[in-house]
């Protein structure tokens, strides 16, 4: 373990990451808002703690490990989810416990979308943003960020791209240097977020609003500067670009990169994740419209469909948007969008779930499973875009699965066992694992009211979603640190 050499990378993301504090504080001054002071204070201190890990081990400069880059990231997500707590624990308004200050930015950075704030309308221009912005570089993961800065400073990303990249498949590279594969894909998000926030403004959302929606929208993130989220603007307009972006923040980024490389969309025509994401939902947009209108939810058929699609589309992809309170809705609705967040977006995406892909490789396996019993000698191979998987990337997907289902049973015991009810304990452990936000029961509306271990725990959560279960574990296991 290169522990001086980890130490020093920790000291300069850290560095990095204070810096991501001057937009809120010029947000600040513009609006004068009141909140100028904490941000300048939260700005020194981080960029003092950064300069105090990196000077002592400034020289050190060895190539990192795989296993290095693992810890790395670990280090780095905790470190930056406490850091980035510390602008809302110093403001005065909203006043937050170090607990509910540390749920709020473990949120937004892991683009959960669960907050524990209330009376969004009333607070701070600056701490609107901070929220916005905090998900905006989530996204994408700031690791990736900083793999396209790192190498001109001496550090190689490899093993922190492998670490810290969503998805079953990391060995493929866009191109061939990590740092070009790295700005390739922050160019595409950039351009993605402008044009969203284009499409808001231009739809009626003021430019605050819009870019700082563009940011949860593209980061498939889900906070919003107003309490009623999305149904604060009351349109069908905005509801829909809301939807098409969203539709592509939860595809394949390598997908978006090809097709302009290429100048040609047949990427996205030949990718089976692709087809398979779009059309679980457009079935789960059609059964909720459906039950929705048939149900007299909504009167008119063009609001049952319009609603039916943007809540589908906005769970379906973890981002979280509500246009209303869809645990309300009738019969089996809530449950089903709850579980469609299970499936989430697709591999390569900023969105949260186990991926298309994973699902679509235990479907594969368990028809095999049913063929060979069929017919016992014949050998069956899965395949992904005609192509045919090794057995231990099958392996791995089952092992994710397996984890992935323990992770989640131990933590809703746990919230059970503080006194929580079934359905809320179970509806935010599926919403902070999926990096969902807005669970069912006592955290349909925000996670303000729960105890406090449960909030501890549901960080815990966001963080294993985030870095998709094996990347956070790997790190405790005893085989992890034996030479």
């Amino acid at each position: 373990m290169q522990f001086l050499t980890i130490q020093r990378i920790l000291g300069i993301l850290l560095g990095l990451f204070s810096f991501t504090l001057l937009p809120p504080i010029a947000v600040s001054l513009y609006y004068q808002d009141g909140s100028t002071q904490a941000f300048v204070d939260a700005f020194l201190l981080l960029l003092l703690a950064g300069i105090a890990f990196w000077l002592p081990v400034r020289k050190h400069r060895k190539e990192l490990k795989i296993r290095d880059g693992f810890l790395v990231v670990v280090m780095f997500w905790v470190t930056l989810g406490i850091s980035g707590a510390v602008p809302f624990y110093m403001t005065q308004v909203p006043a937050m416990s170090f607990t509910d200050a540390v749920f709020e930015s473990m949120s937004g950075l892991t683009t959960t979308g669960a907050t524990v704030l209330t009376g969004l309308d009333d607070l701070p221009e600056a701490v609107l943003f901070y929220r916005q912005f905090l998900q905006w570089l989530g996204g994408m993961g700031i690791v990736v960020l900083a793999v396209a800065i790192l190498p001109l400073l001496g550090i190689g990303g490899m093993q922190l791209y492998r670490a810290e990249t969503p998805g079953p498949m990391k060995d493929s590279k866009l191109t061939p240097r990590i740092t070009e594969t790295a700005k390739a894909l922050w160019y595409i998000y950039l351009t993605l977020t402008v044009s969203c926030a284009i499409a808001f403004h231009w739809a009626g959302m003021t430019w605050f609003d819009a870019i700082g929606h563009s940011f949860s929208t593209v980061a498939i993130g889900g906070f919003s500067t107003h309490d009623a989220s999305m149904g604060f603007f009351d349109s069908a307009t905005i509801e829909m670009i809301t939807v098409v972006f969203m539709l592509l923040a939860g595809m394949n980024f390598s997908l978006h990169f090809l097709a302009w490389r290429h100048r040609s969309i047949k990427h996205y025509f030949a990718d089976s994740e692709l087809r398979v994401y779009l059309w679980i939902l457009v079935i789960i947009s059609a059964v909720t419209s459906t039950y929705l209108y048939f149900t007299h939810t909504f009167e008119t058929p063009w609001t049952a469909i319009h609603q039916g699609i943007f809540q589908a589309v906005s769970i379906g992809t973890t981002t979280g948007f509500t246009t209303t309170d869809y645990s309300l809705w009738p019969g089996f609705l809530p449950i089903l969008l709850l579980m469609t967040s299970y499936i989430g977006g697709c591999a390569g995406s900023t969105g949260g779930g186990m991926k298309v892909i994973r699902v679509m490789l235990l479907f594969k396996q368990g028809y095999r499973e049913v063929l060979r019993l069929i017919h016992p000698n014949a050998i069956y191979a899965i395949k992904v875009n005609n192509k045919a998987l090794p057995p231990k990337v099958v392996g791995a997907v089952w092992g994710f699965f397996a984890l992935y289902i323990f992770c989640f049973s131990i933590m809703h015991l746990f919230l059970m066992a503080t006194g929580l009810d079934i359905v809320t304990s179970f509806s935010a452990v599926t919403a902070c694992l999926n990096n969902l936000g807005p669970g069912l029961g006592e955290v349909g509306a925000n996670y303000g009211e729960i105890n406090s271990p449960s909030k501890w725990v549901l960080c815990v959560a966001m963080l294993l979603g985030r870095l998709e279960i094996f990347t956070l574990l790997v790190v405790l296991t005893p085989a992890f640190w034996r030479r």
